[in-house]
């Protein structure tokens, strides 16, 4: 029975400019995040040092599987629940909604109290040389405590979105990113807390944002909100299996930027990978755009395909590609124009290291001309529940093509080489992103020729 689908936003026919009003709150929340992200990691070189910086890369292995577990949970879990709302099946939508947080809080807490008992070895594991072991170990103890509280951020971030309400998802990240900054500057440039305080500063925005999250979803009276949770496990293995990946990515991530610092360690030793890390911190801003245009899109995409709706699943598609293409354009001049300016934020002038992250910069922007419609094509893949396809996206432009080129790469151009893997591989993605988009349009609905000719005349209705 539909008992509210006929006000949740999800169910009002899309135009290019709804759509891209709707995706908004999201694009906002991301880039929001991705930018007190980066302030995070400014503090931190200009009141601690640039091998305290280089340290919170050395770490981000380890915070990028824990960001990958929440974001695989949330992202095949929201597929379910909007593809189950968009068919009326709203309680059982709330209970496998509920199901899923409390599945990834357990999780969670089990990862808090792991992490920080075997955190020496896994400091070891992950790279720290001398000089960064000390600065890796606190800044960890602190995160890994808090793991529950990154989960549920990335949870209920995600679930607002599938509530039909994405300007709630906007509100906890300008919240919990103004905490973040605000405790930074304080532990930081007042208190003097050292790598320990930018920690402190992170764990308390996403612990703000969990809190808000919670709150909203337990005061709702009708849409989405927590029910009794469901006993029926398979949900968790479905959304796991449909949201692969994104944990696909985020390990990745985790792998690569473990590639990234040993490769930099042996060419340029601590300054290598804090220039490393300036670039794939100004790598995640822009990212953030494409992540979360494609988050606040898919559950549209799950919506119209649940509701068997294809003129709309068709418009959808054709106003997000021009979008992605508009997008990736000017983002990759930017960031080639404005390279030297982003490398002054973190590392002085002249400096080795801005010297470095400049220049790796420039040359890492043209992979923005590829990233924006692969990062579509998997989360698009993923809203239709196809997490086959969706895990292949991300699977070559990550694990299948990034370690290859920064292990072959550096030995043949030195440094530049190890700027040029991730344009490589975003290319070679971009060929299959689009072909596999192309040949499953007919599949899916939203490239048949009566249902882009319905499309276009909606489109141009509205």
């Amino acid at each position: 029975m539909h008992d509210s689908a006929s006000v949740n936003p999800l169910a009002q026919k899309q135009s290019a400019g709804s759509l891209i009003r709707f995706a908004l709150p999201s694009v906002a929340t991301m880039v929001f995040m991705g930018l007190y992200t980066v302030v995070d990691v400014v503090f931190v070189a200009r009141f601690v040092s640039p091998d305290a910086m280089a340290s919170i890369n050395i770490a981000t292995p380890a915070i990028n599987l824990i960001v990958g577990f929440a974001t695989m949970l949330a992202t095949g879990g929201n597929a379910i629940v909007a593809t189950k709302m968009g068919t009326g099946c709203e309680r059982e939508s709330r209970r496998d909604f509920t199901l899923i947080a409390l599945s990834g809080f357990v999780v969670a807490a089990l990862v808090a109290m792991l992490g920080n008992a075997f955190l020496d070895p896994l400091v070891g594991c992950l790279g720290a040389t001398p000089a960064l072991k000390p600065y890796c170990m606190d800044y960890m103890a602190i995160i890994l405590a808090f793991a529950p509280a990154i989960v549920l951020q990335v949870l209920f971030q995600n679930a607002v979105i599938a509530a039909g309400r994405p300007g709630v998802g906007t509100a906890m990240a300008v919240v919990c990113g103004l905490s973040n900054i605000a405790f930074d500057y304080l532990f930081l440039a007042v208190m003097g807390l050292g790598i320990s305080g930018a920690a402190w500063g992170t764990v308390t925005g996403y612990t703000v944002a969990a809190l808000m999250g919670f709150a909203f979803f337990a005061s709702r009276k009708g849409g989405l909100r927590f029910a009794k949770p469901s006993r029926d496990l398979k949900v968790i293995a479905k959304s796991c299996g449909n949201g692969a990946s994104e944990m696909v990515s985020q390990a990745a991530a985790a792998v690569t930027t473990f590639l990234f610092n040993a490769a930099m360690l042996s060419l340029a030793e601590e300054a290598g990978v804090a220039a490393v890390t300036i670039v794939i911190y100004a790598q995640f801003l822009v990212a953030s755009l494409f992540i979360g245009f494609s988050m606040g899109t898919a559950p549209v995409i799950s919506y119209d395909y649940g509701s068997g709706d294809k003129a709309a699943l068709s418009n959808v598609f054709r106003s997000c590609l021009k979008c992605i293409a508009v997008v990736s354009v000017a983002a990759c001049i930017l960031a080639f124009l404005l390279a030297p300016a982003l490398s002054a934020l973190f590392a002085e002038p002249g400096s080795p290291v801005f010297s470095m992250a400049s220049a790796g910069l420039a040359i890492f922007s043209t992979s923005f001309l590829f990233s924006g419609l692969n990062t579509f094509a998997s989360a698009a893949f993923t809203a239709l529940s196809n997490g086959r396809l969706s895990a292949l996206v991300s699977f070559l432009r990550t694990f299948g093509l990034v370690p290859l080129c920064i292990l072959l790469l550096p030995r043949l151009l030195g440094i530049d080489g190890v700027w040029m893997a991730v344009p490589i591989a975003e290319a070679v993605t971009f060929a299959l992103a689009a072909t596999l988009l192309f040949c499953n349009g007919n599949r899916y609905g939203y490239r048949s020729h009566e249902v882009v000719g319905a499309a276009d005349k909606a489109a141009h209705g509205s």
